[in-house]
């Protein structure tokens, strides 16, 4: 390799993408192909980049498998920044196959990083701690040291274990700052956000008030009566009564241990399930029947209890019931939830990631767009969606991916 190419590559290591630029920007061979198109990906322009991996990919010859899957980890790395979920999984898994078994261990662990990555993206957490198991960051150089521990933090974040993601975010920012790349110390600034932002608002007899995430840790396992409406579940401790799939279930529980330790009346019960205004007698029989459903579903959580005025809901080995609900409420909360890392997102990815039909998301999409919350970017394939970052409104709660227990 000439010494234009080292050092372009030691400036783009660096984060010195201009001085990378500077040395390769009038040559087309393969290397200068390849690295100028890392180049363009770190200024954003993520379609040249593309095509510029593509066409040096094309051009390493039969013998030079190892650039040939460099290049491969670098488009994925760039699909993976623009939020598009649907690279093919088995290219990725290819070249780190081909990294590893001709000795080339960083990059083929920066591989793994990035099947970690897109796994945590789509809640999928259990995969990405085993991708992480095969990977020993001790012998990484800096840079990469920081991108293993930053996906450290986000998985323990979405498991609720916030003193782990602490450590782990403690761990990032000293690798970040021996690598000395800005960009670096803005990704753990910006992870790190997440633990003083904001996560859950708490209702609990008539009062409310803000939880972080290690509040909502302490919360879920203080042995309260938990009614989650980021997840839509019941939980005490280790139980959980999943209601994802029945919005009138879990209306009524809200409800009910929203007025916890007092009864609710059969009107409020209608109006708020149903919105019935004015009640029949077939909404007060359906009404019955649901409120059997509901104690089958919170069988040895809660029960549910006919008083003179209405029902009341009472725990069962819990001394308290919370209601817990998202700092900001409205439809399409958990579209705007990815939305709100300024990522600018696929379509395609958003369904991937929130395991939906891309026709759900587009309609999501479109209501979100008619009233100003989001706003698209590029046209046809190109097309991506994206929010500037809302205050105090979080994502952790609300990603893909379980909850301890769930």
């Amino acid at each position: 390799m000439d010494s234009l190419i080292t050092a372009a590559a030691r400036a783009l290591a660096k984060g010195d993408t201009l001085g990378a630029l500077k040395r390769v920007a009038l040559r087309d061979d393969p290397p200068a192909l390849a690295l100028r198109g890392i180049a363009m990906a770190q200024l954003g322009d993520y379609a040249r980049a593309k095509s510029l991996l593509k066409g040096a990919a094309r051009a390493f010859g039969p013998r030079e498998a190892v650039a040939r899957a460099r290049c491969v980890v670098a488009e994925a790395e760039i699909a993976l920044v623009s939020r598009d979920l649907g690279f093919p999984e088995k290219a990725l898994e290819a070249a780190r196959a081909t990294l590893e078994a001709h000795g080339d261990p960083i990059n083929a662990a920066h591989a793994h990083h990035l099947q970690a990555r897109r796994l945590v993206l789509i809640g999928r957490l259990d995969e990405a701690e085993r991708a992480l198991a095969g990977v020993d960051p001790a012998s990484f150089l800096p840079a990469h040291r920081a991108a293993h521990a930053l996906i450290v933090a986000g998985i323990a974040m979405r498991r609720l274990r916030t003193g782990l993601a602490r450590e782990a975010l403690a761990g990032a920012r000293q690798a970040a700052r021996d690598a000395q790349i800005p960009a670096l110390d803005a990704e753990v600034d910006a992870a790190s956000a997440f633990l003083e932002t904001p996560a859950a608002r708490l209702v609990s007899r008539g009062e409310e008030r803000v939880l972080l995430l290690s509040d909502v840790e302490e919360l879920l396992a203080s042995g309260a009566l938990v009614i989650d409406a980021c997840r839509h579940s019941v939980r005490a401790g280790e139980r959980v009564a999943s209601l994802a799939t029945r919005p009138v279930l879990f209306a009524l529980a809200r409800t009910l241990g929203e007025a916890w330790p007092d009864d609710v009346s059969r009107g409020q019960l209608l109006a708020r399930a149903f919105g019935a205004r004015h009640a029949d007698e077939t909404h007060r029989a359906r009404l019955r029947v649901e409120l059997g459903r509901l104690r089958g579903a919170l069988n040895g959580l809660a029960e549910v209890y006919a008083t003179d005025s209405g029902f009341v809901l009472v725990p069962v080995g819990a001394a308290r019931i919370a209601v817990m609900t998202p700092p900001v409420e409205g439809q399409h909360g958990a579209v705007l939830a990815l939305l709100a890392d300024g990522e600018a997102w696929a379509s395609s990815a958003l369904a991937i990631a929130l395991g939906v039909s891309p026709r759900t998301v587009l309609r999501a999409l479109d209501a979100l767009a008619a009233d100003g919350k989001v706003q698209p970017v590029g046209q046809g394939r190109a097309r991506r969606w994206m929010t500037p970052p809302m205050p105090g409104f979080p994502t952790v709660l609300l990603l893909p991916g379980p909850l301890p227990s769930d």
